[in-house]
Protein backbone atom coordinates (compact mmCIF):
# COMPACT_ATOMS: atom_id res chain seq x y z
CA UNK A 1 0.00 0.00 0.00
CA UNK A 2 3.09 2.42 0.71
CA UNK A 3 4.59 4.81 -2.14
CA UNK A 4 7.68 6.76 -2.28
CA UNK A 5 7.98 10.50 -4.03
CA UNK A 6 10.28 9.83 -6.51
CA UNK A 7 9.77 12.95 -8.93
CA UNK A 8 12.44 12.23 -11.77
CA UNK A 9 11.06 8.24 -12.49
CA UNK A 10 7.70 9.01 -12.05
CA UNK A 11 7.73 12.66 -14.41
CA UNK A 12 9.30 10.90 -16.91
CA UNK A 13 6.73 8.62 -16.72
CA UNK A 14 3.65 11.03 -17.00
CA UNK A 15 5.66 12.74 -19.37
CA UNK A 16 5.87 10.15 -21.85
CA UNK A 17 1.91 8.89 -21.61
CA UNK A 18 0.97 12.33 -22.01
CA UNK A 19 3.10 12.89 -25.10
CA UNK A 20 2.48 10.32 -27.11
CA UNK A 21 -0.82 10.78 -26.75
CA UNK A 22 -1.78 14.90 -27.88
CA UNK A 23 -1.45 16.62 -30.81
CA UNK A 24 1.66 18.79 -32.08
CA UNK A 25 -0.11 22.02 -30.99
CA UNK A 26 -0.23 20.38 -27.45
CA UNK A 27 3.12 19.06 -27.12
CA UNK A 28 4.89 22.47 -28.26
CA UNK A 29 2.57 24.36 -25.97
CA UNK A 30 3.62 22.17 -23.06
CA UNK A 31 7.50 22.73 -23.96
CA UNK A 32 6.81 26.90 -23.65
CA UNK A 33 5.40 26.49 -20.37
CA UNK A 34 8.26 23.96 -19.10
CA UNK A 35 11.01 26.74 -20.33
CA UNK A 36 8.66 29.52 -19.49
CA UNK A 37 8.99 28.01 -15.86
CA UNK A 38 12.51 27.18 -16.14
CA UNK A 39 13.45 30.55 -17.31
CA UNK A 40 11.56 32.52 -14.76
CA UNK A 41 10.31 30.43 -12.06
CA UNK A 42 7.86 32.53 -10.84
CA UNK A 43 4.64 31.12 -9.44
CA UNK A 44 2.22 33.29 -11.46
CA UNK A 45 3.96 31.42 -15.06
CA UNK A 46 3.52 27.93 -12.92
CA UNK A 47 -0.13 28.84 -11.42
CA UNK A 48 -1.15 30.34 -15.52
CA UNK A 49 -0.13 26.63 -17.03
CA UNK A 50 -2.01 24.92 -14.47
CA UNK A 51 -5.00 26.99 -15.15
CA UNK A 52 -4.48 27.21 -18.54
CA UNK A 53 -4.01 23.70 -19.63
CA UNK A 54 -7.72 22.06 -20.93
CA UNK A 55 -7.88 24.93 -23.45
CA UNK A 56 -4.64 23.45 -25.40
CA UNK A 57 -4.70 20.07 -24.42
CA UNK A 58 -8.74 19.08 -24.19
CA UNK A 59 -10.00 16.82 -21.56
CA UNK A 60 -10.30 14.13 -24.14
CA UNK A 61 -9.26 10.64 -21.97
CA UNK A 62 -5.85 9.32 -21.88
CA UNK A 63 -5.32 5.33 -22.30
CA UNK A 64 -2.27 4.24 -19.92
CA UNK A 65 0.01 1.44 -21.57
CA UNK A 66 0.22 -1.25 -19.66
CA UNK A 67 3.96 -0.62 -18.72
CA UNK A 68 3.21 2.99 -17.68
CA UNK A 69 0.36 1.47 -14.96
CA UNK A 70 2.86 -0.71 -13.52
CA UNK A 71 5.54 2.18 -13.34
CA UNK A 72 2.92 4.08 -11.17
CA UNK A 73 1.65 1.60 -8.94
CA UNK A 74 0.16 1.91 -6.41
CA UNK A 75 -0.89 5.01 -7.68
CA UNK A 76 -2.97 5.20 -10.95
CA UNK A 77 -3.79 7.50 -13.76
CA UNK A 78 -6.11 5.55 -15.32
CA UNK A 79 -9.59 7.37 -16.64
CA UNK A 80 -7.50 10.65 -16.08
CA UNK A 81 -7.74 13.57 -19.12
CA UNK A 82 -5.35 15.16 -20.70
CA UNK A 83 -5.81 18.25 -18.95
CA UNK A 84 -5.85 16.20 -15.63
CA UNK A 85 -2.78 14.26 -16.59
CA UNK A 86 -0.71 17.21 -17.16
CA UNK A 87 -1.19 18.38 -14.16
CA UNK A 88 -0.35 15.85 -12.17
CA UNK A 89 2.77 15.79 -14.18
CA UNK A 90 3.11 19.96 -13.89
CA UNK A 91 2.94 19.65 -9.88
CA UNK A 92 6.02 17.43 -10.33
CA UNK A 93 7.86 20.49 -11.84
CA UNK A 94 7.91 22.34 -8.52
CA UNK A 95 11.02 22.40 -6.62
CA UNK A 96 10.96 20.77 -2.99
CA UNK A 97 13.90 21.84 -1.74
CA UNK A 98 11.65 24.16 0.51
CA UNK A 99 9.21 22.69 2.14
CA UNK A 100 7.12 25.79 3.12
CA UNK A 101 7.48 27.38 -0.34
CA UNK A 102 6.59 23.83 -1.96
CA UNK A 103 3.18 23.17 0.57
CA UNK A 104 2.19 27.01 0.24
CA UNK A 105 2.38 27.24 -3.66
CA UNK A 106 0.22 24.30 -3.86
CA UNK A 107 -2.36 25.44 -1.52
CA UNK A 108 -2.75 28.61 -3.14
CA UNK A 109 -3.84 25.87 -5.93
CA UNK A 110 -6.01 24.49 -3.94
CA UNK A 111 -7.47 27.49 -2.52
CA UNK A 112 -8.15 29.04 -5.59
CA UNK A 113 -9.40 25.40 -7.80
CA UNK A 114 -12.52 25.37 -9.17
CA UNK A 115 -13.92 21.71 -9.97
CA UNK A 116 -11.68 20.13 -12.02
CA UNK A 117 -8.64 21.45 -10.60
CA UNK A 118 -9.64 20.32 -7.43
CA UNK A 119 -9.89 16.93 -8.98
CA UNK A 120 -6.70 17.04 -10.84
CA UNK A 121 -5.15 17.52 -7.44
CA UNK A 122 -6.98 16.08 -4.88
CA UNK A 123 -6.18 13.13 -7.31
CA UNK A 124 -2.56 13.97 -7.49
CA UNK A 125 -2.02 13.60 -3.33
CA UNK A 126 -0.10 10.08 -3.69
CA UNK A 127 2.36 11.97 -6.35
CA UNK A 128 3.13 14.54 -3.72
CA UNK A 129 6.33 15.37 -1.58
CA UNK A 130 5.51 16.04 1.90
CA UNK A 131 2.53 13.90 2.39
CA UNK A 132 2.18 14.63 6.24
CA UNK A 133 1.43 17.96 4.87
CA UNK A 134 -1.71 17.15 3.17
CA UNK A 135 -3.55 14.96 5.82
CA UNK A 136 -6.11 17.97 6.99
CA UNK A 137 -6.43 19.15 3.44
CA UNK A 138 -7.38 15.45 2.09
CA UNK A 139 -9.79 15.48 5.01
CA UNK A 140 -11.45 18.90 4.18
CA UNK A 141 -11.57 16.99 0.73
CA UNK A 142 -13.91 14.68 1.84
CA UNK A 143 -16.35 17.11 3.40
CA UNK A 144 -16.97 18.05 -0.40
CA UNK A 145 -20.08 17.75 -2.32
CA UNK A 146 -18.73 17.92 -5.27
CA UNK A 147 -18.85 14.32 -7.20
CA UNK A 148 -15.69 14.15 -9.18
CA UNK A 149 -13.31 15.79 -6.15
CA UNK A 150 -14.67 12.53 -3.90
CA UNK A 151 -13.75 10.20 -6.17
CA UNK A 152 -10.84 11.72 -7.18
CA UNK A 153 -10.09 11.18 -3.30
CA UNK A 154 -11.57 7.76 -2.55
CA UNK A 155 -10.91 6.02 -6.17
CA UNK A 156 -7.85 4.53 -6.90
CA UNK A 157 -6.02 6.74 -4.60
CA UNK A 158 -3.85 5.42 -2.00
CA UNK A 159 -2.95 8.64 0.32
CA UNK A 160 -6.16 8.32 1.81
CA UNK A 161 -5.52 4.75 3.55
CA UNK A 162 -1.79 5.36 4.52
CA UNK A 163 -2.31 8.68 5.89
CA UNK A 164 -5.35 9.64 7.07
CA UNK A 165 -6.28 9.25 10.79
CA UNK A 166 -8.59 6.56 11.89
CA UNK A 167 -12.04 8.93 12.29
CA UNK A 168 -11.23 10.86 9.20
CA UNK A 169 -10.47 7.41 7.34
CA UNK A 170 -13.81 6.71 8.78
CA UNK A 171 -15.67 9.46 7.35
CA UNK A 172 -14.24 8.62 4.09
CA UNK A 173 -15.94 5.64 3.95
CA UNK A 174 -18.90 6.22 5.26
CA UNK A 175 -19.50 9.55 2.92
CA UNK A 176 -18.54 6.76 0.13
CA UNK A 177 -21.29 4.84 1.27
CA UNK A 178 -23.74 7.92 1.64
CA UNK A 179 -23.14 9.39 -2.10
CA UNK A 180 -23.49 6.00 -3.56
CA UNK A 181 -19.59 6.01 -4.43
CA UNK A 182 -17.82 2.78 -5.58
CA UNK A 183 -16.51 1.52 -2.00
CA UNK A 184 -15.00 -1.26 -3.73
CA UNK A 185 -12.43 0.99 -5.74
CA UNK A 186 -11.23 2.31 -2.24
CA UNK A 187 -7.44 1.81 -1.77
CA UNK A 188 -6.73 0.22 1.24
CA UNK A 189 -10.20 -0.81 2.28
CA UNK A 190 -9.31 -4.16 4.08
CA UNK A 191 -6.31 -3.05 5.68
CA UNK A 192 -8.10 0.09 6.97
CA UNK A 193 -11.37 -1.86 8.86
CA UNK A 194 -11.62 -1.58 11.69
CA UNK A 195 -14.19 -1.83 15.04
CA UNK A 196 -15.46 1.65 15.04
CA UNK A 197 -15.76 1.61 11.41
CA UNK A 198 -17.73 -1.47 11.80
CA UNK A 199 -20.14 -0.46 14.55
CA UNK A 200 -20.84 2.38 12.47
CA UNK A 201 -22.07 0.72 9.63
CA UNK A 202 -24.00 -1.48 11.75
CA UNK A 203 -25.61 1.01 13.03
CA UNK A 204 -25.93 2.78 9.27
CA UNK A 205 -27.63 -0.39 8.68
CA UNK A 206 -30.46 -0.09 10.94
CA UNK A 207 -31.15 3.25 10.20
CA UNK A 208 -31.33 2.39 6.00
CA UNK A 209 -33.86 -0.20 7.61
CA UNK A 210 -35.74 1.41 10.01
CA UNK A 211 -36.35 3.40 7.05
CA UNK A 212 -37.16 0.59 4.29
CA UNK A 213 -34.26 1.87 2.23
CA UNK A 214 -31.91 -1.29 1.08
CA UNK A 215 -28.25 -1.55 2.55
CA UNK A 216 -25.44 -1.28 0.59
CA UNK A 217 -23.89 -5.07 0.30
CA UNK A 218 -20.35 -4.28 0.50
CA UNK A 219 -20.93 -2.41 3.82
CA UNK A 220 -20.91 -6.46 5.15
CA UNK A 221 -17.09 -6.17 3.97
CA UNK A 222 -15.82 -3.80 6.51
CA UNK A 223 -18.14 -5.39 9.46
CA UNK A 224 -17.19 -9.01 8.77
CA UNK A 225 -13.95 -9.10 10.17
CA UNK A 226 -15.86 -7.88 13.36
CA UNK A 227 -18.74 -10.26 13.85
CA UNK A 228 -20.14 -10.81 17.30
CA UNK A 229 -23.39 -10.91 19.36
CA UNK A 230 -23.87 -7.05 18.76
CA UNK A 231 -24.04 -6.88 15.22
CA UNK A 232 -24.53 -10.41 14.42
CA UNK A 233 -28.43 -10.41 14.24
CA UNK A 234 -28.03 -7.69 11.45
CA UNK A 235 -25.97 -9.96 9.03
CA UNK A 236 -28.54 -12.34 9.32
CA UNK A 237 -31.22 -10.03 8.38
CA UNK A 238 -29.24 -9.89 5.14
CA UNK A 239 -28.15 -13.67 4.91
CA UNK A 240 -32.09 -14.16 4.67
CA UNK A 241 -32.36 -11.48 2.28
CA UNK A 242 -34.33 -11.43 -1.34
CA UNK A 243 -31.67 -9.47 -2.54
CA UNK A 244 -28.74 -11.78 -4.07
CA UNK A 245 -25.99 -9.52 -3.55
CA UNK A 246 -26.93 -9.20 -0.08
CA UNK A 247 -27.18 -12.83 0.70
CA UNK A 248 -23.56 -12.99 -1.22
CA UNK A 249 -22.21 -10.51 0.67
CA UNK A 250 -23.27 -12.23 4.36
CA UNK A 251 -21.57 -14.99 2.90
CA UNK A 252 -18.30 -13.16 2.12
CA UNK A 253 -18.49 -11.57 5.66
CA UNK A 254 -19.11 -15.00 7.38
CA UNK A 255 -15.75 -16.09 5.55
CA UNK A 256 -13.82 -13.34 6.79
CA UNK A 257 -14.72 -13.90 10.28
CA UNK A 258 -13.59 -15.77 13.01
CA UNK A 259 -17.21 -15.82 15.32
CA UNK A 260 -18.23 -19.29 15.05
CA UNK A 261 -21.92 -18.21 14.47
CA UNK A 262 -20.76 -16.82 11.38
CA UNK A 263 -18.80 -19.95 10.82
CA UNK A 264 -21.62 -22.30 11.29
CA UNK A 265 -23.93 -19.93 9.46
CA UNK A 266 -21.51 -20.21 6.40
CA UNK A 267 -21.78 -24.05 6.77
CA UNK A 268 -25.71 -24.55 5.88
CA UNK A 269 -24.77 -22.89 2.41
CA UNK A 270 -22.61 -25.44 1.40
CA UNK A 271 -22.81 -24.27 -2.29
CA UNK A 272 -22.07 -20.06 -1.11
CA UNK A 273 -18.78 -21.60 0.63
CA UNK A 274 -17.51 -23.44 -2.08
CA UNK A 275 -17.45 -20.51 -4.57
CA UNK A 276 -15.72 -18.49 -2.10
CA UNK A 277 -12.82 -21.45 -1.63
CA UNK A 278 -12.61 -21.45 -5.73
CA UNK A 279 -12.75 -17.84 -5.69
CA UNK A 280 -16.15 -17.71 -7.57
CA UNK A 281 -17.72 -15.61 -5.15
CA UNK A 282 -15.74 -12.22 -4.26
CA UNK A 283 -16.45 -9.38 -3.34
CA UNK A 284 -15.29 -7.66 -6.67
CA UNK A 285 -18.26 -10.13 -8.14
CA UNK A 286 -20.73 -8.58 -5.67
CA UNK A 287 -19.70 -5.17 -6.19
CA UNK A 288 -20.25 -6.52 -10.38
CA UNK A 289 -23.64 -7.47 -9.40
CA UNK A 290 -24.36 -4.23 -7.43
CA UNK A 291 -23.38 -2.36 -10.10
CA UNK A 292 -25.54 -4.19 -12.56
CA UNK A 293 -22.30 -5.18 -14.65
Amino acid sequence: MGYAYEAPGTSAVLADIIQQQISEKGRQWIAAQLEAWQSKGTLQTFNIAFTAAPRFLGRDEISVPPAAREALLPRSADGYTADRLFRVWWLLQLPVNDEAAYVQAIENLFNAGEMNELTALYGALPFLAFPEAWKLRTAEGVRSNIGSVLEAIMVRNPYPAQYLEEPAWNQLVMKAFFTDKPVHLITGLDERANPELARILRDFSRERRAAARPVPPMLWRLVGPFLNEDNFEDLERAWFSEVHAEREAAALACHSSAYPPASKLLESRAGMAAEIQQGLLTWETVAARVNGQ
